[in-house]
């Protein structure tokens, strides 16, 4: 089967798509004909040499896609069902893929949109989970308006709290329309949210990695109610809690989502979508950082 795969370190010129050897489901897993797989910031990281140094690599988290393969002692589904859900082994950017947790995908999405699902919801809740986020909160999000931040927003005001959102001025209604009351990130950012929350908030969430941690710590009361998913030198530097997938995933936000989705309580973001053929290209648009959505390859 066709899979994307690196054998040194570099730019996007060095991805390849090459032929490997099928893989198959352990017990509780299920194998997908991907149909489409997410690419994340993750991914360039890998690529660049600056998370794991064994060579070669396969890429990709998170994919959508038809049941094909039941691991022993798999009962909540069967082959040909549409699911999306998480690639334990990072290999989801290839024809077949083995998913280690998955869900239905929701009626109303295709499979380019719940491709893009599973590692920005997992993070968001994660997140929430870990800071304790929860009706009559009042919770400060430092990058609202990107794809994490934007699950943040939308996962905490399903819990019953109150949202302030961090964010350029261009997208101020657009967090609006997911229940945060925006302010615009930078200097005097402090003083913009005592203006909304003159006592401060009870809970910090930095998804963007600014360096403003000292004033979420200020805004928040203490850096125990700080949490950030983006600055690990900060949080070493500021004592504040930093989040990642080792210290134990939110996977629950899978079997949750579809429900929240089709109420009208979560409103995915727009994705773009390239064919695996054009990974290279997917690479420099994702290490580019602009715009808003998220970046899918198209599979099978």
């Amino acid at each position: 089967m066709r899979a994307a795969r690196f054998s040194r370190f570099g730019g996007p010129e060095v991805l390849e798509i090459v032929n490997v050897p099928e893989p198959h489901p352990g017990p509780g897993q299920v194998r997908i004909a991907v149909r489409a797989a997410g690419v994340s910031p993750s991914d360039w990281k890998k690529r660049k040499g600056l998370m794991d140094q064994e060579l070669p690599q396969t890429l990709g988290y998170e994919a959508a896609g038809v049941v094909d393969e039941l691991g022993d002692g798999v009962t909540d589904v069967t082959v040909g069902d549409p699911v999306f859900g998480v690639c334990a082994e990072a290999a989801a950017q290839a024809e077949l893929a083995v998913l280690s947790a998955y869900a239905p995908i929701p009626p109303s999405l295709d499979f380019p949109a719940a491709a893009a699902l599973p590692a920005t919801i997992e993070t968001a809740m994660r997140a929430l989970d870990q800071l304790g986020v929860a009706r009559g909160s009042t919770l400060l999000i430092n990058g609202a308006s990107g794809s994490v931040g934007s699950a943040a927003v939308q996962f905490a005001v399903a819990r019953g709290a109150r949202v302030i959102g961090t964010a350029g001025a261009a997208n101020h209604d657009y967090l609006r329309s997911l229940g945060a009351e925006p302010v615009t990130y930078g200097e005097g950012l402090t003083g913009w949210v005592r203006a909304l929350a003159p006592k401060g908030v009870d809970l910090a969430l930095d998804v963007a990695g600014s360096g403003i941690l000292p004033e979420l710590i200020e805004l928040a009361g203490g850096a125990e109610h700080v949490l950030t998913v983006a600055d690990f030198a900060g949080a070493h530097k500021y004592a504040v809690r930093f989040s990642r997938g080792d210290s134990g995933r939110a996977l629950h936000a899978l079997a949750e989502i579809g429900e929240l989705i089709e109420s009208g309580r979560f409103e995915p973001q727009a994705v773009r979508t390239f064919p695996l053929a054009e990974i290279a290209e997917a690479h420099r648009v994702s290490e580019q950082g602009k715009g808003r959505g998220k970046l899918v390859l198209l599979i099978g």
